[in-house]
């Protein structure tokens, strides 16, 4: 059973050179504020599988693009889930946790993403541009990302890889939620800066779209970001769903903005922590 105060532990890379964030600041401010009600505990997340054992429950946060310690990362996860140890965000997720395999999946569905293939043969779904995205269905942080003429669409090693039409769009904005309720937005306005984020003050029909994103995953404790692009003829189009690690901005934020986005956080933790474990059963 939990103890009175809640042991959490909390993980971090706080020495990842993110371009255009500070990971220490977010989370120093973050691990602080939950310390209020859990005792916290922070470390690397290559040292997550051996310490989660001695927790209520394991938060992770800013922990770098798990493809720089892919083994690891699997393990911890096969043992969370094993163990079933309360692990936030859940890891049920079917955004970028399980890599972006899912925009082909909404691509086909019809949601309003970029459009995305991943065969050659299948170039032909995509709309005719001059420059198109390539990308890794495993990559995180712009690793791996290439623009690619059309005319060299044919010499793409597909497999492993991702193809979108590059969107001239007008801004990118995205939607933060923790479990499946909105908590606020944040946009660039200028393309060549997308880390200098500003408040958006979303219409009834963005949050619309942004929900059907979030409603569509398997979280129901977890802190979710819906990455979108103004397309030039003003529609919104999902770039992509973070459900791993999701950089919150918080330093964007109000003061009341910030604590409000806190306290919902230490609510969802809560009955996170609270839910009864679940073991997995060994196949026979």
């Amino acid at each position: 059973m939990p103890s009175v105060r809640p042991r959490v532990l909390y993980v971090s890379d706080l020495g990842y050179p993110a371009k255009g964030r500070r990971y220490c600041d977010e989370d120093i401010f973050l691990a602080s504020r939950l310390r209020e009600e859990f005792d916290v505990a922070v470390c690397h997340p290559l040292d997550a599988a051996a310490l989660m054992d001695g927790f209520d429950g394991v938060v992770v946060r800013n922990s770098g693009p798990v493809l720089n310690y892919q083994a690891e990362y699997d393990a911890f996860r096969k043992r969370a889930v094993a163990d079933g140890v309360h692990v936030y965000n859940q890891l049920s997720g079917k955004g970028d946790m399980a890599g972006k395999g899912y925009l082909l999946e909404l691509t086909a569905a019809g949601y309003p993403v970029i459009p995305t293939v991943d065969r050659a043969e299948d170039l032909g779904r995509l709309p005719d541009v001059d420059t198109y995205v390539v990308k890794p269905k495993l990559g995180a942080d712009s690793i791996g990302l290439e623009f690619v003429p059309r005319a060299r669409l044919t010499d793409v090693a597909y497999g492993n890889v991702l193809v979108q039409p590059r969107i001239d769009f007008r801004y990118e904005v995205s939607f933060y939620f923790v479990d499946r309720t909105f908590q606020y937005a944040l946009y660039a306005p200028h393309p060549d800066r997308r880390w200098a984020l500003e408040p958006y003050e979303p219409t009834e029909e963005d949050l619309e779209f942004a929900q059907r994103f979030v409603d569509w995953n398997d979280i129901a404790y977890g802190i979710q970001r819906v990455d979108a692009c103004r397309a030039p003829g003003g529609e919104l189009l999902l770039v992509e769903l973070e459900d791993l690690n999701p950089y919150l901005s918080l330093d964007a934020l109000s003061p009341a903005a910030r604590d409000a986005f806190v306290e919902r956080v230490k609510t969802s933790l809560r009955g996170l922590i609270g839910q009864e474990t679940v073991r997995a059963v060994p196949a026979v």
